[in-house]
């Protein structure tokens, strides 16, 4: 089995896919569209990835704000969802991703990658730090399980 990790954008979706003992996320590729509400080729796109990597899951980025509460980026994630679920048919996990962007940032600079180099993978590295973490937590809780 194994999980896709998406960082929706308004242009542009960054693709992460788990190895298949889930235990680490790997950058795909980031797909881009011209407009925000055109979604086809985008959704085609993670459809041909599904079944290219046969994915099972997908965890979405949910970008809450700081203090909790669901604003307009985490209204379009949510109906994002909806409509992964109907297209593919799969379970999709909305994943808590309040300051992904800026460790993704972090990491970039870290690395010493320049500033034009980062905007190719920034997305693309946000969705590894999204699936990353949902499959940190997966393994928490079977740890937790095996204490009992």
């Amino acid at each position: 089995m194994r999980i896709m990790g998406l960082d929706f954008g308004s242009v542009t979706v960054g693709v992460a896919i788990s190895d298949e003992l889930l235990i680490t996320a790997q950058g795909i590729e980031t797909i881009r569209r011209k407009y925000e509400t055109k979604l086809r080729q985008t959704l085609a796109r993670i459809e041909t990835l599904i079944q290219e990597y046969g994915v099972e899951k997908i965890v979405l980025g949910y970008p809450k704000n700081m203090n909790n509460t669901v604003g307009e980026r985490a209204v379009k994630s949510e109906e994002f969802a909806d409509t992964l679920r109907r297209r593919t048919g799969l379970e999709v996990v909305l994943w808590d991703e309040r300051l992904t962007t800026i460790a993704a940032h972090q990491t970039l600079e870290l690395g010493n990658v320049n500033r034009k180099d980062r905007k190719e993978v920034i997305d693309k590295i946000a969705a590894v730090l999204i699936l990353q973490g949902y499959l940190d937590f997966l393994r928490h809780q079977r740890d937790k399980i095996g204490e009992i």
